[in-house]
């Protein structure tokens, strides 16, 4: 029978896929070693095994002891994993950009989870590095697996991933594009996929308020780069042991709003639904497209899985508070800013004269008529007031000079699509909410809530 002895050994492995629609513009086939595959769907669980048991090999982690990391939360569910397993207790500090998501997955397998500020400096007491560190001098047979210098992060992608990807392609690989952020997954990777082919070129995805493009560009290390930006796991404002420069040919930064955009592309395009570092990889990419040709095979590493980030890029109020997506007003937001939501109306059998009271009275100028409940008609103040002065002395219905009925319309209908109903003929339109209240929209509505 094939049966996994335990969860860890279904670590590693995971598929490539061709992205066929938001790479058309790129001339090379494009490849995503898509890691949400992993049992905590990222590829996080790699270098949280191989931190824990190379920790052991070394007698710096014994029976009974807790394991302590500053994490962003992906290498800290993989190495909560190997703790569920291995009976470790675990510790993580988190910084307070990270999503609500990753607190709690982290804290439903038993983890203890200290949120530390974002916007403080590495060598700051409360940064999650520093408390990180605090916390393992404090506490008795403790282990800080230090993911940024502890190079059993780089190693795990040598001895997996770079394997891995080398035999997927047969060895056809030209292009690795990778997000960066303790560097353990790019540069482990690049180590073995160089050794096998020198002239594979490397490409790193950094954010803006990154130190690492002017520092491999440059030899410069900036402290005017840094500020503070809502990418997860791409770029740092220190430099990791892990990040070995030589190896990475290339840095690309991306926007925290262009990375969140092809994110959720990736979703509806691709059928990926994957974390934000991807969107910055594959955006990253479609910015160097002209450097490619189409003898390229490009091979994009996607970390992390979407449920990470369902309250925020996945978001669609998060995404408009921060001007990533496009208010688009529908009719039921015209309706919630409406003063006046009475929906009134006419029964075709009025008279004029007491239309025109019940318009002056509520301030419209346009209703629509009834006849057993159903609306049959409409009917606008100018022509009620025309047809009362033409026969001041006579009683005229509304049935006698009515219109057609203002048109129907959804409520998650755009406005903007309400110019093909309303006109200088057809003053407004109606809309059923999901109670079965009816509702009316005037051009004056539409101004208003503008």
């Amino acid at each position: 029978m094939d049966i996994k002895n335990n969860i860890l050994e279904t670590i590693g492995k995971t598929p490539l896929i061709k992205l066929n629609h938001v790479c058309y513009e790129v001339p090379a086939m494009v490849l995503a070693k898509v890691e949400s595959f992993n049992p905590g769907n990222s590829i996080k669980d790699r270098v949280g095994l191989k931190m824990i048991e190379d920790a052991e090999k070394a007698g710096l982690l014994k029976p009974g002891g807790t394991v302590i990391e500053c994490t962003s939360g992906n290498t800290g569910l993989g190495i909560a994993l190997a703790c569920v397993i291995k009976g470790y207790k675990c510790i993580f500090t988190i910084s307070d950009k990270q999503s609500k998501e990753k607190r709690d997955i982290l804290k439903a397998l038993g983890a203890e989870v200290v949120i530390c500020p974002n916007d403080v400096e590495p060598e700051d007491p409360k940064s999650y590095y520093s408390v990180a560190e605090q916390l393992s001098k404090e506490i008795p047979n403790s282990f800080w697996c230090n993911q940024y210098d502890n190079l059993s992060n780089s190693q795990a992608h040598y001895e997996s991933t770079g394997p891995e990807i080398w035999a997927q392609t047969h060895g056809k690989i030209t292009h690795l594009i990778a997000p960066t952020g303790t560097g353990g997954t790019i540069c482990g990777t690049a180590r073995f996929l160089k050794e096998q082919n020198p002239d594979i070129k490397v490409w790193g995805i950094d954010s803006y308020g990154s130190v690492f493009k002017k520092y491999k560009e440059t030899g410069i290390f900036d402290k005017n780069e840094i500020y503070p930006y809502l990418l997860e796991g791409v770029g740092e404002d220190i430099l990791p042991e892990n990040v070995n420069f030589d190896l990475i040919d290339h840095f690309e930064k991306v926007t925290d709003k262009d990375a969140a955009i092809m994110a959720r592309r990736l979703a509806k395009e691709e059928g990926l639904f994957q974390g934000y570092s991807t969107g910055a990889a594959v955006q990253g990419l479609i910015q160097m497209k002209d450097q490619l040709t189409e003898d390229d095979i490009v091979v994009v590493i996607m970390h992390d899985h979407g449920s990470r980030y369902t309250g925020k890029i996945y978001n669609d109020d998060w995404m408009r508070d921060r001007g990533f997506l496009e208010y688009e007003m529908k009719v039921k937001d015209i309706i919630n800013k409406k003063a006046n939501e009475i929906f009134i109306s006419v029964d075709i059998h009025q008279n004029l004269k007491d239309i025109l009271k019940v318009m002056k009275e509520s301030d419209i100028s346009q209703l629509p008529v009834l006849k057993n409940g159903l609306m049959v008609g409409s009917v606008i103040e100018s022509k009620v007031l025309e047809h009362i002065l033409s026969n001041p002395s006579r009683d005229v219905y509304v049935g006698e000079i009515m219109d057609q009925p203002f048109v129907e319309v959804s409520m998650d209908l755009p406005v903007k699509e309400l110019n093909k109903y309303i006109s200088k003929n057809m003053t407004a339109v109606t809309a059923l909410d999901n109670s079965g209240k009816r509702h009316i929209i005037t051009q004056y509505d539409i101004i208003q809530a503008l």
